[in-house]
């Protein structure tokens, strides 16, 4: 069987993933929307919502154009028009996803009525509507500008850079909207008023609920719709320099076949008679992981001869398996770690944020082993012990496996929202006590699937990153200039030498290098740093406006009602102002590397991002996540419950964990995917030493 006369099978697979997602999501708008309360409140958080999303990429667009017209001088049209293509379609995922969430949520509450089983199925069924557009567009646009452009790979890498852009400012932007909002609905009602969750005398109730569909639906959408279309990407390139033709149609191929595991693993997600929520959720992920690999046998028997790489896709499904275990492990109520928190929290809120801060930083160390051991076990399956580049796309292909389950993943993370609002709706509309119950119920599932997505999201970031610096170091390699050596007469033995002296030039002994490490090493920090004073900044405005009205209002004594739309205004006008500066930097500081220092530190620098923002993600998102359960498992009554001294302090931890694992932490994996795109993008306008070592 000739592969590459199967990449036409990529644009079906996407077409139909598309078509899929259709047919869901007017099943679930068929769903009963509720009472006329209820409607009401969900049409104040789809208008937020929608607002927001159309404002936020109104900004994007202005950056895209300016980066659209660049490129078009500096590297070429083809490069420009896939670039705008796959920052459309990422667009287009995020906008069609949250258009389906905004409205499964009030569908679930009203589902929540008749049966937990109803109101699972709702819940779900919206969330993978999102599921499916991501893989499905990520799929057309990579495979469909490839073969419009005849196979020319290099261009497509703008159709990567597009998505990285729309994930980086989605990310930033979303994260920022939803724990600003999060943040000061949480002090003032809960520390300060002592008001349930979702009180809807609180202000800021639909602005948090607006931010939950910003930024963990939009914003996760785009993060793996960008990490899924970056490691196809990663592996065709290593395939045309390990060969191209079945090499390079190898990706899509696996990547089609996938798409249809994930169409049929949706409608096994199924509530048993035990009624465990994550059990019925992770039969879907099981059931996909395995139909893929089913699928993938046989097409890597009969396409590539060589089952070499079906075992590298089994490894990859394997790191999934892990860290979705290890993640939940550090995140979810039933385990150690946020036990521990909790009980820390009857001390203080010292305490609590020091216990969090101890077990964030401890939940890095598991998943790290997986992933080393990962990428040894494949790039020794695939040779790379004596042939590097067949090493390196062993690698490549097992982060393509892994994100086989892209469209699950993202369908459980949309999941969380869907059922956080569904809650809201629930509390606010007075719904009787058994539906808040059945709503509450699928909410602390949904901070687990959150959580476990972000891990998810974290790993296959890390060997996306990773194919992608192998494609960017080689062409640094070539970049090196030759030494001329008399001694040498033979054409063969001089490229060997000036291979193994561009190698020998890229060693942490050239000052070069080390201070690109430096510098790379550092900017996740600059990155969380920014980000996180930028919900501070956003969050305080909105604890201003919500003492405002308590005070001037008398909402809490039922004199007036709230004014909702102050404080959307407030997130809204602070996440767009805020999320510039740290999605620049994304692609500012690459270029500048590269012209000042040379593409010997842009390469040193491209390896201190991946290292460093691959620790300082983990640890912010699972001691955030962490930190959320802790609070959770004081509210249902654990050492003291709510209003206690401890579930004070749980607040507190829950407030300092919000931006870590809902801003800092997510957009650290698209900070580090942006640098890599340009980079590699980019790489033909560097010299060796650069500006400065010329």
């Amino acid at each position: 069987m000739d592969l590459t006369s199967l990449i036409w099978l990529a644009p079906v697979a996407g077409v139909l993933s598309i078509v899929a997602a259709g047919i869901i999501a007017k099943d679930v708008l068929k769903k009963d929307a509720g009472d006329d309360k209820m409607k009401e409140i969900a049409a104040a958080v789809q208008e937020g919502a929608m607002a927001y999303l159309n404002k936020q990429y109104s900004v994007i667009a202005i950056v895209g154009v300016v980066l659209a017209i660049l490129i078009g001088i500096f590297i070429g049209w083809q490069t420009t028009l896939c670039f705008i293509v796959g920052a459309i379609f990422s667009g287009v995922a995020g906008y069609t996803g949250m258009n389906v969430s905004v409205r499964a949520n009030v569908r679930t509450a009203a589902a929540a009525k008749k049966s937990l089983k109803d109101a699972l199925n709702v819940a779900f069924r919206g969330g993978a509507v999102t599921g499916l557009a991501v893989v499905g567009l990520s799929l057309l646009g990579v495979s469909g500008m490839y073969l419009i452009f005849g196979g020319n790979v290099q261009f497509v890498v703008g159709f990567g850079f597009g998505a990285s852009l729309i994930s980086l400012f989605a990310r930033v932007g979303g994260g920022i909207f939803t724990k600003a909002a999060d943040v000061g609905a949480d002090i003032v009602g809960k520390v300060e008023s002592n008001l349930n969750e979702d009180d809807p005398r609180n202000p800021a109730t639909i602005a948090d609920n607006v931010g939950d569909n910003v930024g963990d639906c939009a914003g996760m959408g785009a993060d793996l719709f960008e990490t899924y279309a970056v490691t196809l990407l990663a592996a065709m390139m290593i395939g045309v320099t390990i060969g191209g033709g079945r090499f390079v149609a190898l990706p899509l191929v696996l990547g089609s076949v996938a798409i249809l595991a994930s169409i049929a693993a949706i409608f096994c997600v199924r509530l048993g008679s035990n009624n465990k929520i994550m059990q019925a959720l992770y039969k879907g992920v099981g059931a996909a992981s395995i139909i893929s690999l089913v699928l993938f046998f046989f097409v890597i028997l009969f396409g590539m001869g060589d089952l070499k790489y079906f075992w590298v896709s089994l490894v990859g499904i394997a790191i999934t398996v892990l860290m979705v275990i290890f993640t939940e492990y550090y995140t979810s109520t039933k385990y150690r770690p946020v036990k521990e928190i909790a009980k820390a929290s009857e001390t203080g809120a010292g305490t609590n944020v020091i216990s969090g801060l101890s077990f964030g930083f401890e939940s890095t160390i598991l998943p790290v082993i997986i992933i080393i051991a990962g990428i040894l076990i494949s790039y020794s399956i695939g040779g790379g012990f004596a042939t590097p580049s067949q090493g390196l796309y062993a690698i490549a292909i097992a982060a393509v496996a892994m994100l086989s389950t892209t469209g699950m993943i993202v369908a459980l993370d949309s999941y969380g929202p869907i059922t956080d609002n569904a809650g809201g709706i629930a509390e606010m509309s007075e719904q009787p006590k058994e539906v808040r119950v059945i709503t509450d119920e699928l909410d602390a599932i949904g901070n687990t699937t959150k959580a476990v997505t972000k891990g998810y999201a974290i790993g296959s970031a890390a060997l996306g990153a990773l194919a992608l610096f192998a494609e960017f170091h080689d062409k640094v390699i070539n970049t090196v200039p030759p030494v001329a050596v008399k001694t040498i007469t033979s054409a063969a033995g001089k490229d060997a030498y000036n291979h193994a002296n561009a190698l020998a030039q890229f060693s942490i002994d050239n000052p070069l290098v080390l201070v690109g490490l430096l510098i790379g090493a550092v900017l996740p920090f600059a990155f969380t740093s920014v980000t996180m004073r930028a919900v501070s900044k956003a969050a305080s405005a909105v604890i201003e406006e919500v003492r405002r009205q308590i005070r001037e209002l008398g909402i809490l004594e039922g004199k007036n009602k709230p004014e909702y739309g102050k404080c959307v205004s407030i997130v809204t006008g602070a996440a767009l102002k805020e999320m510039i500066v740290p999605g620049l930097m994304a692609v500012v500081v690459p270029v500048l590397v590269g012209l000042f220092f040379g593409s010997l530190a842009l390469a040193g620098t491209l390896i201190g991002i991946i290292v460093v923002g691959l620790m300082l993600a983990m640890t912010l998102n699972n001691a955030g996540g962490a930190w959320d359960n802790a609070k959770k498992l004081i509210e249902e009554g654990n050492y003291g419950g709510k209003g206690s001294e401890a579930h004070k302090a749980a607040v507190v931890g829950d407030t300092v964990g919000d931006p870590t694992k809902d801003t800092s932490g997510p957009g650290l994996n698209a900070l580090i995917k942006v640098v890599n795109m340009v980079s590699i993008l980019t790489i033909t306008l560097y010299s060796t030493g650069g500006i400065f070592f010329h």
